[in-house]
């Protein structure tokens, strides 16, 4: 069996398998413009994070109703249990459906559907995340936040992704003060295609838990030391870094160092569909590029839980990190 993971960093669109996207093209009557599956997986050679938006957002018109929503997470749920994923906090972008005519209802009931039955179904408990998309107006972010109010009870924490170049967190302050006030938890890209000082930004003026990226800290040591300090998570993603280019070759990326800086680095998929990988195969594949022992990965599995919002549950997040603690490598299955 697979190593015990949280995966803290995974757009659900970024999970649509080009089988999926053709059967859901099919049933709403959408035209790809792609001959088949093997050449839509040929686009897939993106030279940076812009290209790889351009068809991300492009695929997304094959997802109109509940189901499609529905059928799109319990996709990713039953890949993501089997590569060990026990829970999973699940990052949506309603403004870029509503854009295209779909409410803001149809996504977040559709995505429900599935998450409520992931625990019983396989096992993987599930928080869902929704997303400003940063290259779009504040304005825009306010009025999405203000959309989801109906939905909240579904809704754990606010995150903000898309193009980070020219677009910095604090661009955003009002709309996360505002989602604070309502309760919601906070996290925010910064630190992938943007400066280190985004992530002090993220941090001061958004006031975020998590940093989703963060891996440019690298270029500010008293960043690195606040972040190792203050156990701020960061939510990696090396098999994108590797594809959007931030990273030529993943045997170069900064986990092991950030690690030795004791940074508290947890490693996800971002978005598997496109970025050639599940957090499993992500964690086999830097455990080879990066030659990682068996308690580095153990600490990455460990904090991934630790990061999780999981404190209404405080006995299920003991429980996963005790089997964490408890793992016997030598009885590792393929995932």
């Amino acid at each position: 069996m697979p190593l015990p993971k949280a995966e803290l960093h995974l757009h659900v669109e970024g999970t649509l398998e080009p089988e999926l996207a053709f059967a859901l093209a099919a049933r709403n009557a959408v035209e790809l413009p792609f001959e088949n599956t093997e050449a839509l997986r040929r686009a897939y050679d993106f030279q940076d994070l812009q290209s790889f938006l351009d068809l991300y957002y492009g695929l997304m018109a094959v997802l109109r109703t509940e189901d499609d929503f529905t059928d799109l997470a319990e996709a990713y749920l039953t890949r993501a249990a089997a590569q060990g994923v026990r829970h999973a906090e699940i990052f949506f972008d309603p403004q870029a459906h509503i854009s295209r005519g779909v409410p803001i209802g149809t996504v977040i009931e559709g995505l429900a559907r599935a998450l409520d039955a992931a625990e019983r179904r396989h096992g993987v408990s599930t928080r869902l995340i929704m997303c400003f998309l940063r290259d779009l107006s504040a304005e825009s972010a306010m009025e999405t936040l203000e959309a989801a109010k109906p939905y909240l009870h579904r809704i754990t924490a606010v995150g903000l992704d898309s193009a980070e170049a020219g677009n910095p967190p604090s661009k955003f302050r009002e709309v996360y003060e505002a989602a604070a006030a309502l309760g919601l938890r906070k996290v925010a890209h910064a630190g992938e295609e943007g400066p280190a000082s985004y992530v002090s930004e993220a941090l001061d003026v958004l006031g975020v838990e998590r940093v989703d990226h963060g891996l440019r800290c690298m270029e500010d040591a008293e960043l690195v030391a606040r972040l190792a300090r203050e156990r701020v998570p960061l939510t990696l993603c090396p098999l994108s870094n590797v594809r959007l280019r931030v990273i030529d070759i993943l045997e170069e990326h900064p986990l092991a160092r950030m690690m030795d800086a004791g940074l508290m680095c947890t490693v996800n998929s971002d978005d598997p569909a496109y970025f050639g990988g599940y957090v499993g195969d992500t964690f086999h594949a830097v455990r080879e590029a990066l030659a990682l022992s068996e308690e580095r990965l153990r600490e990455l599995a460990r904090n991934s839980f630790e990061a999780a919002f999981l404190e209404d549950d405080e006995e299920r997040r003991a429980l996963l990190i005790a089997e964490v603690d408890a793992y016997d490598f030598t009885v590792e299955l393929p995932e």
